[in-house]
């Protein structure tokens, strides 16, 4: 069965998907859709997006007209990280975090971590450098989102002192989120400290097949 995924590559909660179902080795069909970008940029710049999520199909399986969404089998799903929780569950569970109840509470503490720390200020740093036109760019915002990060990824740095992947040694599903934003963050160079912890996960992370599908740079600086 091919599982049905909407999204874009440019998105970083679409690659979430697109990196559990690589994982997992799960077949699918991707359907691009969004209201913000499209195959030549964002809309901010005059162009048109890939559309899909504001018809009345799509708000009946999404109703906030955001991306990823999934239908497996008639299971319609939407939330990228309860996407990947899901999919683990269901599919191999051993690999995303080891059939442990606490290995799925670590990984997904730092799943809601990379949501709830990271996702903002990387947004706003990359809509402000790179997605919008110069005259809606905003210099205090792209300090103030790269003070935050910074902040963020010595804490990250700190946990990669002590476990060679986020949630454990193993690597588990809390890697998902995290591979995007390392990989981001070495893609924009931003003026910042060394994360040698970082930069060693970072290797291992680009070791592993499934990185191909998210190493694109244009998925991560397309403007």
């Amino acid at each position: 069965m091919t599982i049905k995924l909407w999204g874009r590559h440019s998105s970083a909660r679409t690659q979430k998907v697109l990196l559990a179902l690589t994982e997992l080795g799960l077949d699918f069909d991707l359907t691009l859709a969004s209201a913000t970008m499209g195959p030549k940029g964002h809309v901010a710049k005059g162009n048109e997006s890939y559309g899909v999520v504001d018809t009345p199909e799509y708000r009946a399986m999404n109703p906030n007209g955001t991306v990823p969404t999934i239908d497996d089998g008639g299971f319609v799903l939407w939330e990228s990280n309860a996407i990947v929780q899901y999919l683990g569950m269901t599919y191999n569970p051993g690999l995303f975090y080891g059939e442990s109840v606490q290995r799925f509470a670590s990984a997904s503490r730092w799943m809601l971590w990379e949501n709830n720390e990271l996702i903002g200020p990387m947004h706003n740093y990359v809509k402000h450098t790179i997605r919008f036109p110069e005259e809606m760019r905003d210099p205090a915002l792209v300090e103030e989102s790269l003070k935050k990060l910074i902040s963020s990824w010595r804490i990250v740095d700190e946990q990669l002192g002590r476990t060679r992947y986020i949630a454990a040694d193993d690597w588990s599903m809390g890697d998902i989120p995290m591979s995007i934003r390392v990989h981001r963050w070495h893609l924009l160079e931003p003026e910042a400290p060394a994360f040698p912890n970082i930069t060693r996960y970072y290797d291992d992370l680009r070791s592993r097949p499934s990185f191909q599908v998210i190493a694109d740079p244009q998925m991560h600086l397309i403007g």
